[in-house]
This record gives C-alpha cells, sequence and structure tokens, in this order.
C-alpha cells in the first residue's frame, strides 16, 4: 500500500479545513437568512399600526443593539480570564518571593501595582465599550450650564427656609435652627441683618409684598412680623467660577467634608423685637406666608391647622381645619386669594377666599360661608412636603413618595404630569417667568424640571462645591441677573446659581 507523504497529509488537512469553514459559513448565512425571514413572516403576522418598512427598521436596530451587547459579553468574558490568569501569576509570585526570604512590603507593592494597573485597564475597556452604546441615544443639543456664583455662610445650625424680597432692595433671607433668620447682600454675601426674636428653631421666612417687613414661623408656636431696614454694600466682583455643565457626568462625592464651627458675622446688626406676634397654635408653626396685598397672613401648625390672622389687628381670623395629621407647608397664591397647605396626610387641600359669584369650578363648603370652596388633592402616599402655585391655574406638589405632581386647579382628580425621582423631595419652587421647577432632595442634589415633567439639568456637586447635606428648600430670584436661584441645606449654607437653560432644551 502506499504511503501518504507528510507534505501530502497537511495539504489535505488543510483543504479540508477551508471546507468546513465554508460550509460553518454558509450555513451561518443560511441560518441569518432563515432568521431574518422568519422575523418579518411573524411581523406580518402580528397585528400593528405601523407600517412594515418602519417595523423592519426598528427590527434591525434591535439586532444591532444585540449584536454589540454580545461582543461587550464576549469582551467581559475575556477580562475575566485575564484576571484570573494575573491573580494566579500573583499568587506564583507570592510563593516565590516567599520563597526567596523577600521583605513584605516588596510583595505588598508589587502586588498593588499590579492590581492597579488591572483596574485601570478595567475602567478604562469599560468606559470605551459604553460609550459606544450610550453614545447613540443621546441627543446632540445645547447643554444647561449652571454655575456656582456665592456661598452664604454664617448660621450655626442647618437653614430651613430662604426666600427673596420682591421690592427693593433685593435681598435674600434664610431661617435656620439656631433661632435666627438673616438677611443677606446678594451680590457680596455679606450679613446686613440678623433677627434673633424667637425662642425656637426658625422654619420659614417670607417678605411683605410691597413693604420691608419680613414674616417669619419658629418652633416656639409663634408667627413673628418685624421690619428692616438694610443698607446694601458695594458690589464685589464675582469669583472666576468655571460654568459647569448640569449633566449626571459630574464627579460627584459621597464624602462628607467635616463641618467646622462656623462663625457668625460679628459685624451684623440685629432685630430682637418683633413689630407683631401671632400667637395661637398649640404647636409647632412650620410655615407663614403673605396673603396678596399683604394685609393677612397664613400659618401652618404641627397642631393640625393653618390659621389666618390680619396684620394690622393681629386678630385671628380664621382657622382651617381638615387635615388629619401634622402640617408641613402653606403657600399663597401671588394674585388671588387662594391658600394651598399640605401635611403629613398624603394630601393638600386649597382654600379658596375668592367672590364665589365669578367661579365656577370649585367645590363648595357651606360651613364657614366667608371659605367659599375646600378642595382635597389626593395622589400622594407619603408626606407632601411643599405644594405651591404657578402663575396660571396650576399647583406643584412635592412629597417624600419621591415623586412631585403637577396638578390643574380645574380638574383635581389627577395630576397631569408625574415626576419621579430617586430621594425625598423638599422645598420646591417654580420660576415665574422660566417655568421650570426646582427640586431640592434629601440625597443632596437639586434637579430642574419643566412644568410637563422633563428633567432639564441636575446642578452639579462635589466635595468642592455644592450641598454637603440634605438640601431643605429652593427659591427663585426673577430680578437679578447674577443669581437666579438659590438653595439651602442642613450643611449650614445657603448657595447662589446661575443657571441657563437654552430654549431648545426648554421646548423639548
Amino acid at each position: 500500500m502506499p504511503v501518504e507523504s507528510g507534505s501530502g497529509a497537511a495539504a489535505r488537512q488543510a483543504k479540508q479545513k477551508r471546507k468546513s469553514h465554508s460550509l460553518s459559513i454558509r450555513r451561518t448565512n443560511s441560518t441569518e437568512q432563515e432568521r431574518s425571514g422568519l422575523q418579518r413572516d411573524m411581523l406580518e403576522g402580528q397585528d400593528s399600526k405601523l407600517p412594515l418598512s418602519l417595523r423592519s427598521n426598528l427590527l434591525d436596530l434591535f439586532s444591532q443593539i444585540e449584536r454589540e451587547f454580545e461582543n461587550l459579553y464576549i469582551e467581559n468574558l475575556e477580562l475575566r480570564r485575564e484576571i484570573e490568569t494575573l491573580n494566579d501569576r500573583l499568587a506564583a509570585e507570592g510563593q516565590t518571593f516567599e520563597g526567596a526570604d523577600l521583605a513584605k512590603g516588596a510583595l505588598k507593592t508589587k502586588a498593588s501595582h499590579s492590581t492597579s494597573q488591572l483596574s485601570q485597564k478595567l475602567k478604562t475597556t469599560y468606559k470605551a465599550s459604553t460609550s459606544k452604546i450610550v453614545s447613540s441615544f443621546k441627543a446632540t443639543t445645547s447643554r444647561a450650564v449652571c454655575q456656582l456664583v456665592r456661598e452664604y455662610v454664617g448660621h450655626r445650625d442647618g437653614i430651613w427656609d430662604l426666600s427673596v424680597t420682591r421690592t427693593q432692595p433685593v435681598v435674600l433671607g434664610t431661617a435656620s435652627a439656631d433661632h435666627t433668620a438673616m438677611l443677606w447682600s446678594i451680590e457680596t454675601g455679606k450679613c446686613l441683618l440678623k433677627y434673633m426674636g424667637h425662642q425656637g428653631s426658625v422654619n420659614s421666612i417670607k417678605f411683605h409684598p410691597t413693604e420691608q417687613m419680613a414674616l417669619t414661623a419658629s418652633g416656639d408656636q409663634t408667627a413673628h412680623i418685624w421690619r428692616y431696614m438694610v443698607q446694601l454694600p458695594t458690589p464685589q466682583p464675582v469669583a472666576d467660577i468655571s460654568q459647569t455643565p448640569c449633566e449626571d457626568d459630574v464627579d460627584f462625592s459621597d464624602k462628607d467634608e467635616a463641618d467646622g464651627e462656623v462663625e457668625g458675622p460679628n459685624d451684623c446688626p440685629s432685630v430682637r423685637v418683633p413689630t407683631t406676634t401671632l400667637r395661637s397654635h398649640q404647636g409647632v408653626v412650620i410655615a407663614a406666608d403673605w396673603l396678596v396685598a399683604g394685609k393677612q397672613v397664613v400659618t401652618a401648625s404641627w397642631d393640625r391647622a393653618a390659621n389666618l390672622y390680619d396684620v394690622e389687628t393681629s386678630e385671628l381670623v380664621h382657622s382651617l381645619t381638615g387635615h388629619d395629621q401634622e402640617l408641613t407647608h402653606c403657600c399663597t397664591h401671588p394674585t388671588q386669594r387662594l391658600v394651598v397647605t399640605s401635611s403629613r396626610d398624603t394630601t393638600f387641600r386649597l382654600w379658596d377666599f375668592r367672590d364665589p359669584s365669578i367661579h365656577t369650578f370649585r367645590l363648595w363648603d357651606f360651613r364657614d360661608p366667608s371659605i367659599h370652596s375646600v378642595n382635597v388633592f389626593q395622589g400622594h402616599t407619603d408626606t407632601v412636603t411643599s405644594a405651591v402655585f404657578t402663575v396660571g391655574d396650576n399647583v406643584v406638589s412635592g412629597s417624600d413618595d419621591r415623586t412631585v405632581k403637577v396638578w390643574d386647579l380645574k380638574n383635581m382628580r389627577s395630576p397631569i404630569a408625574t415626576i419621579r425621582t430617586d430621594s425625598a423631595v423638599n422645598r420646591i419652587s417654580v420660576s415665574v417667568t422660566q417655568k421650570i421647577i426646582a427640586l431640592p432632595h434629601d440625597n443632596r442634589q437639586v434637579r430642574l424640571f419643566d412644568m410637563s415633567g422633563v428633567r432639564l439639568a441636575r446642578l452639579p456637586r462635589s466635595n468642592r462645591q455644592g450641598h454637603r447635606r440634605m438640601v431643605c428648600c429652593s427659591a427663585w430670584c426673577e430680578d437679578n441677573t447674577t443669581c437666579n436661584l438659590f438653595t439651602c441645606g442642613f450643611d449650614r449654607q445657603a448657595i447662589g446659581w446661575n443657571i441657563n437653560i437654552p430654549a431648545l432644551l426648554q421646548e423639548k
């Protein structure tokens, strides 16, 4: 029998490999063709209103995504094999070093260096792989820009609330758990006045619509009205802080900086005696606000009631009851005699003091002829932390259930927009001109949404800027070009921001 030479056997094996490879390619191609044909048959058999060409296009796109994730999965398996190989090599090197009686420090250094190289390689590969997919879903639009302009530091405890005056001079007011309220120069960050008349935590501050008067609510079960006179200092140049895009890729840090003992302003003048003291609550007064024209004020308390007072006589006009648990906030409409109160009972209520002859869309309450209607808004599953009016017929409510809802006063059965977040929402505010909702969170973040529930931006926060504790409140300033948004938190500081939202983003 003839014996086949070595070169002939090798040639035959190579020929068989090429043949089997071509057969496998033909099988693969035929399988893909059969799969695509089967998918098209399934599309034709399904009942859908989409055109067949559009559905085919979507199917091709999803197939591309599936292949992309398959490649990532294969890369992940290869990286795992490399990790196992490196671990085996490190273990072997460790045994060698120990046999040679080398110092443990050298072994630890080499292992640490190899581990850091591996970690860096994994991070680089992960970012490069995922960016291919993520970038395909991002729209090429203008980016919102948020700039931290100034920090207002001087309180000795957390700041619960803040507000901006509606008249000249325009100043910032803060209410703190250190039993004081402070007025600040927006441009310089200097304390202009300190109010020290309360015996408990100052929980809210609001300014009179036309006069230089402030209204503060306190844990000492009272609300105070006090007058102020301030002189603005010479504006200082704004610090050169680089503009930071309001995106998720900002370097966030979970490390809390140590809170040093903050020294309050020593040269700040103080007011200790209020013009008017409002007493009648049996619990903490958590919030207060001026009604339109500033002749009456409303207060909200943990005694489950909201009280309406006459400013001139300081007499109790009405006690608004109905909530089942403690109140958390109250707010008045800027142009109409409307009051909204929120509570821990998961609801907020609309109280209407307008002339009933010109309004027809409310529920009537004949128990008190002066209160023309009471609307109860239900939709949250946890404490409603705040509810505020917008310029139109809308109310925006925030809750500990991590949602914010936009309501139409003419249809209170269900919200017209719902914003879902990852943290409890505190005292929100709505920009009058831009119609943007600022959401302060328990997790130290501040997010911006439009009225339809579309997220516009998230304020930058790191260990160098932003809040280091829970953000309690936000407030817009429509008349200031330097700072148009203010936030405060339990890190004892208020922050002034310059927010620039491109019109393209607001229209989306």
